[in-house]
Protein backbone atom coordinates (compact mmCIF):
# COMPACT_ATOMS: atom_id res chain seq x y z
CA UNK A 1 0.00 0.00 0.00
CA UNK A 2 1.13 3.39 -1.29
CA UNK A 3 -0.91 6.16 -0.80
CA UNK A 4 -4.77 6.53 0.31
CA UNK A 5 -7.77 8.78 -0.50
CA UNK A 6 -6.32 10.10 -3.83
CA UNK A 7 -8.69 12.63 -4.65
CA UNK A 8 -8.35 15.22 -2.01
CA UNK A 9 -6.63 18.80 -2.53
CA UNK A 10 -5.40 21.03 0.59
CA UNK A 11 -4.37 24.32 0.16
CA UNK A 12 -1.02 23.00 2.37
CA UNK A 13 1.07 19.95 2.08
CA UNK A 14 3.89 19.17 4.81
CA UNK A 15 6.64 17.01 3.07
CA UNK A 16 8.99 15.26 6.08
CA UNK A 17 8.86 13.24 9.49
CA UNK A 18 6.05 11.48 10.72
CA UNK A 19 6.83 9.52 14.44
CA UNK A 20 6.43 9.07 17.74
CA UNK A 21 8.87 10.93 20.43
CA UNK A 22 9.73 8.15 23.23
CA UNK A 23 9.41 10.36 26.22
CA UNK A 24 10.93 9.77 30.11
CA UNK A 25 6.91 9.91 30.59
CA UNK A 26 5.50 7.70 27.42
CA UNK A 27 5.24 8.10 23.66
CA UNK A 28 3.67 11.30 22.23
CA UNK A 29 2.84 11.41 18.33
CA UNK A 30 5.45 14.38 16.59
CA UNK A 31 7.67 14.95 13.95
CA UNK A 32 7.79 18.64 12.71
CA UNK A 33 5.79 17.94 10.09
CA UNK A 34 3.42 16.26 11.68
CA UNK A 35 3.21 19.02 14.49
CA UNK A 36 2.62 21.85 11.35
CA UNK A 37 -0.04 19.99 9.62
CA UNK A 38 -2.57 18.98 13.18
CA UNK A 39 -2.23 22.99 13.40
CA UNK A 40 -2.58 24.19 10.60
CA UNK A 41 -5.93 21.97 10.36
CA UNK A 42 -6.90 22.96 13.59
CA UNK A 43 -6.63 26.60 12.37
CA UNK A 44 -8.93 25.40 9.48
CA UNK A 45 -6.61 25.27 7.05
CA UNK A 46 -7.10 21.64 5.60
CA UNK A 47 -3.50 20.49 5.05
CA UNK A 48 -1.84 16.81 3.81
CA UNK A 49 1.26 15.14 5.23
CA UNK A 50 3.51 13.80 3.03
CA UNK A 51 5.37 11.27 4.78
CA UNK A 52 5.35 7.18 5.62
CA UNK A 53 4.71 4.80 8.32
CA UNK A 54 5.63 1.15 8.93
CA UNK A 55 3.13 -1.45 8.21
CA UNK A 56 3.39 -2.05 12.11
CA UNK A 57 1.34 -1.09 15.33
CA UNK A 58 3.47 1.96 15.74
CA UNK A 59 2.24 2.98 12.03
CA UNK A 60 -1.48 2.12 12.55
CA UNK A 61 -1.50 4.18 15.49
CA UNK A 62 -0.79 7.09 14.06
CA UNK A 63 -2.89 6.35 11.04
CA UNK A 64 -6.02 6.40 13.81
CA UNK A 65 -4.65 9.90 15.31
CA UNK A 66 -4.73 11.31 12.14
CA UNK A 67 -8.02 9.85 11.41
CA UNK A 68 -9.71 11.39 14.73
CA UNK A 69 -7.82 14.65 13.98
CA UNK A 70 -9.50 15.30 10.26
CA UNK A 71 -5.28 14.75 8.55
CA UNK A 72 -5.90 13.84 5.21
CA UNK A 73 -4.10 10.55 4.69
CA UNK A 74 -3.98 11.31 0.86
CA UNK A 75 -0.47 11.60 0.38
CA UNK A 76 0.64 9.27 3.79
CA UNK A 77 2.19 6.35 2.57
CA UNK A 78 3.10 2.77 3.75
CA UNK A 79 6.68 1.03 3.90
CA UNK A 80 6.62 -2.72 4.22
CA UNK A 81 10.36 -3.22 4.80
CA UNK A 82 10.83 -0.14 7.20
CA UNK A 83 9.43 0.75 10.51
CA UNK A 84 7.64 3.70 11.56
CA UNK A 85 10.06 5.80 13.42
CA UNK A 86 10.64 6.37 16.73
CA UNK A 87 12.75 9.54 18.05
CA UNK A 88 14.00 9.10 22.05
CA UNK A 89 13.47 12.40 23.35
CA UNK A 90 15.61 13.54 26.52
CA UNK A 91 14.67 16.39 28.58
CA UNK A 92 17.20 18.89 29.75
CA UNK A 93 17.33 21.61 32.24
CA UNK A 94 14.12 20.91 32.65
CA UNK A 95 12.79 22.27 29.68
CA UNK A 96 14.94 21.95 26.88
CA UNK A 97 14.84 18.69 24.96
CA UNK A 98 17.25 16.40 23.00
CA UNK A 99 16.53 13.94 20.18
CA UNK A 100 18.02 10.52 19.12
CA UNK A 101 16.26 10.00 16.08
CA UNK A 102 16.91 6.52 14.90
CA UNK A 103 17.75 5.54 11.33
CA UNK A 104 16.68 4.10 8.79
CA UNK A 105 12.84 4.38 9.46
CA UNK A 106 9.99 4.30 7.09
CA UNK A 107 10.07 8.33 6.33
CA UNK A 108 13.34 7.89 4.76
CA UNK A 109 12.06 6.27 1.82
CA UNK A 110 9.13 8.82 0.58
CA UNK A 111 8.44 8.12 -3.21
CA UNK A 112 5.99 8.27 -5.70
CA UNK A 113 6.78 11.86 -6.37
CA UNK A 114 4.29 12.38 -9.81
CA UNK A 115 1.60 11.53 -7.61
CA UNK A 116 2.18 14.15 -4.91
CA UNK A 117 3.07 17.06 -8.07
CA UNK A 118 -0.63 16.19 -8.98
CA UNK A 119 -1.51 18.04 -5.64
CA UNK A 120 0.63 20.94 -5.89
CA UNK A 121 -0.88 24.07 -7.35
CA UNK A 122 1.00 27.32 -7.35
CA UNK A 123 -1.00 28.71 -4.43
CA UNK A 124 -0.37 25.53 -2.57
CA UNK A 125 2.12 25.93 0.63
CA UNK A 126 4.27 23.13 0.66
CA UNK A 127 6.24 23.15 4.12
CA UNK A 128 9.41 21.28 4.69
CA UNK A 129 12.47 21.01 6.76
CA UNK A 130 15.92 19.61 6.34
CA UNK A 131 16.07 16.19 8.22
CA UNK A 132 14.02 14.69 6.00
CA UNK A 133 16.80 14.98 3.31
CA UNK A 134 19.10 12.68 5.35
CA UNK A 135 18.36 10.03 3.14
CA UNK A 136 18.74 10.01 -0.81
CA UNK A 137 15.39 8.52 -1.38
CA UNK A 138 13.57 10.98 0.53
CA UNK A 139 15.35 13.52 -0.89
CA UNK A 140 15.41 13.17 -4.43
CA UNK A 141 11.50 13.07 -4.20
CA UNK A 142 11.91 16.52 -2.36
CA UNK A 143 13.80 18.10 -4.63
CA UNK A 144 11.07 16.92 -7.54
CA UNK A 145 8.47 18.22 -5.54
CA UNK A 146 10.83 21.95 -4.87
CA UNK A 147 10.68 22.27 -8.95
CA UNK A 148 7.10 22.73 -8.81
CA UNK A 149 5.51 26.78 -8.67
CA UNK A 150 3.83 26.13 -4.97
CA UNK A 151 5.32 28.53 -2.82
CA UNK A 152 7.75 26.80 -0.78
CA UNK A 153 8.25 27.12 2.77
CA UNK A 154 11.40 26.12 4.40
CA UNK A 155 11.50 25.29 8.34
CA UNK A 156 15.72 24.81 8.60
CA UNK A 157 15.37 22.76 11.69
CA UNK A 158 18.73 21.71 11.69
CA UNK A 159 19.46 18.16 13.16
CA UNK A 160 23.09 17.32 13.71
CA UNK A 161 24.33 15.24 12.12
CA UNK A 162 21.56 14.71 9.54
CA UNK A 163 22.78 18.18 7.20
CA UNK A 164 25.67 19.75 5.61
CA UNK A 165 26.32 22.94 3.49
CA UNK A 166 25.76 21.55 0.48
CA UNK A 167 22.64 20.22 1.42
CA UNK A 168 21.18 23.43 2.82
CA UNK A 169 22.88 25.58 0.25
CA UNK A 170 20.30 23.29 -2.52
CA UNK A 171 17.37 23.78 0.03
CA UNK A 172 17.50 27.27 0.95
CA UNK A 173 17.78 28.22 -2.94
CA UNK A 174 14.58 27.11 -3.19
CA UNK A 175 12.73 28.20 -0.66
CA UNK A 176 10.38 31.61 -1.25
CA UNK A 177 9.55 31.61 3.01
CA UNK A 178 12.39 30.16 5.60
CA UNK A 179 12.07 30.00 9.27
CA UNK A 180 15.17 29.74 11.54
CA UNK A 181 15.25 30.44 15.18
CA UNK A 182 18.27 32.65 16.64
CA UNK A 183 21.04 29.59 16.48
CA UNK A 184 20.57 28.29 13.47
CA UNK A 185 20.30 32.24 11.80
CA UNK A 186 23.98 32.22 13.46
CA UNK A 187 24.92 28.93 12.51
CA UNK A 188 23.81 29.53 8.71
CA UNK A 189 26.18 32.83 8.85
CA UNK A 190 28.85 30.82 9.92
CA UNK A 191 28.20 27.96 7.42
CA UNK A 192 28.18 30.46 4.47
CA UNK A 193 30.82 33.17 5.85
CA UNK A 194 27.96 35.59 6.09
CA UNK A 195 28.11 38.70 8.76
CA UNK A 196 28.16 37.92 12.21
CA UNK A 197 26.75 41.52 12.61
CA UNK A 198 22.79 42.64 13.65
CA UNK A 199 20.10 40.44 12.98
CA UNK A 200 19.07 42.73 10.24
CA UNK A 201 22.48 42.42 8.57
CA UNK A 202 22.34 38.38 8.87
CA UNK A 203 19.21 37.90 7.59
CA UNK A 204 19.56 40.77 4.48
CA UNK A 205 23.08 38.57 3.72
CA UNK A 206 21.04 35.52 3.36
CA UNK A 207 18.04 36.85 1.41
CA UNK A 208 20.77 38.37 -1.12
CA UNK A 209 22.88 35.35 -1.12
CA UNK A 210 19.76 32.86 -1.32
CA UNK A 211 17.21 35.33 -2.96
CA UNK A 212 14.60 34.32 -0.40
CA UNK A 213 11.69 37.04 0.22
CA UNK A 214 10.57 36.16 2.89
CA UNK A 215 12.53 35.39 6.30
CA UNK A 216 11.31 34.71 9.60
CA UNK A 217 13.20 34.87 12.91
CA UNK A 218 12.14 33.00 16.24
CA UNK A 219 13.62 34.08 19.51
CA UNK A 220 11.75 32.35 22.10
CA UNK A 221 10.00 33.93 24.75
CA UNK A 222 11.74 37.34 23.26
CA UNK A 223 8.86 36.96 20.28
CA UNK A 224 9.79 37.13 16.88
CA UNK A 225 10.45 39.20 13.53
CA UNK A 226 9.44 38.99 10.22
CA UNK A 227 11.59 40.36 7.14
CA UNK A 228 9.55 40.79 3.83
CA UNK A 229 11.01 42.44 0.87
CA UNK A 230 12.56 45.35 2.61
CA UNK A 231 10.59 45.73 5.25
CA UNK A 232 11.44 44.32 8.88
CA UNK A 233 8.33 43.90 11.41
CA UNK A 234 9.17 43.12 15.41
CA UNK A 235 7.11 41.79 18.35
CA UNK A 236 7.97 41.04 21.51
CA UNK A 237 7.40 37.99 23.19
CA UNK A 238 5.07 37.43 26.72
CA UNK A 239 6.31 35.22 29.51
CA UNK A 240 4.05 32.21 29.57
CA UNK A 241 4.22 28.81 31.80
CA UNK A 242 6.54 26.35 29.95
CA UNK A 243 5.14 22.53 30.34
CA UNK A 244 7.56 21.89 27.33
CA UNK A 245 8.96 23.46 24.29
CA UNK A 246 8.28 20.35 21.95
CA UNK A 247 6.11 21.25 18.38
CA UNK A 248 6.25 25.14 19.74
CA UNK A 249 8.26 26.34 17.22
CA UNK A 250 6.29 23.68 14.06
CA UNK A 251 2.80 25.38 15.71
CA UNK A 252 4.52 29.05 15.38
CA UNK A 253 5.07 28.28 11.84
CA UNK A 254 1.52 26.86 11.19
CA UNK A 255 -0.11 30.14 12.66
CA UNK A 256 1.95 32.30 10.67
CA UNK A 257 1.01 30.21 7.15
CA UNK A 258 -2.32 29.91 8.53
CA UNK A 259 -2.36 33.95 8.97
CA UNK A 260 -0.46 34.65 5.70
CA UNK A 261 -2.53 32.76 3.64
CA UNK A 262 -5.78 34.55 4.78
CA UNK A 263 -3.74 38.04 3.82
CA UNK A 264 -2.99 38.89 7.63
CA UNK A 265 -0.86 42.47 7.97
CA UNK A 266 2.95 41.32 9.17
CA UNK A 267 2.16 42.57 12.30
CA UNK A 268 -0.59 40.55 13.89
CA UNK A 269 0.54 37.73 11.63
CA UNK A 270 3.45 37.59 14.26
CA UNK A 271 1.60 38.28 17.23
CA UNK A 272 -0.88 35.69 16.17
CA UNK A 273 1.97 33.31 15.46
CA UNK A 274 3.71 33.86 18.57
CA UNK A 275 0.62 33.19 20.81
CA UNK A 276 0.04 29.78 18.95
CA UNK A 277 3.77 28.77 20.30
CA UNK A 278 3.23 30.00 23.91
CA UNK A 279 0.33 28.79 23.81
CA UNK A 280 1.19 24.97 23.00
CA UNK A 281 4.64 25.53 25.14
CA UNK A 282 1.80 25.73 28.29
CA UNK A 283 0.96 21.96 26.46
CA UNK A 284 2.66 18.75 26.49
CA UNK A 285 3.81 17.35 23.43
CA UNK A 286 3.67 18.56 20.10
CA UNK A 287 -0.19 17.53 19.00
CA UNK A 288 -2.23 18.23 22.48
CA UNK A 289 -5.68 18.71 22.27
CA UNK A 290 -7.16 21.90 22.62
CA UNK A 291 -10.34 24.32 21.50
CA UNK A 292 -9.80 27.26 19.18
CA UNK A 293 -11.38 29.15 21.51
CA UNK A 294 -8.74 28.26 23.90
CA UNK A 295 -6.22 29.30 21.57
CA UNK A 296 -7.81 32.58 21.00
CA UNK A 297 -8.42 33.32 24.88
CA UNK A 298 -4.81 32.64 25.44
CA UNK A 299 -4.03 35.17 22.92
CA UNK A 300 -6.18 38.21 23.40
CA UNK A 301 -4.63 37.74 27.38
CA UNK A 302 -1.07 37.96 25.95
CA UNK A 303 -1.68 40.41 23.50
Amino acid sequence: MNTQQTNITTPAICYGEILWDVLPDGPQPGGALLNVAYHLNKLGMPTSLVSKIGNDANGHKLENLMDGWGIPKNLLQTDTEHPTSQVIAKMNNGNEVSYDIVFPVAWDFICDSKHIIGQLQPSTYLVYGSLASRSSVSRNTLFELLASDAIKVFDINLRPPFFSRDLLDELLQKADIVKFNQAELEMVQGLFRGSFGKESEQVRFIQDHFNIPEIVVTKGEFGASYYKQNKAYHVAGREVKVTDTIGSGDSFLAAFIANHYNGVPPVTLLKNAIAMGGFIATKKGGCPDYKITEYQDFKNQLF
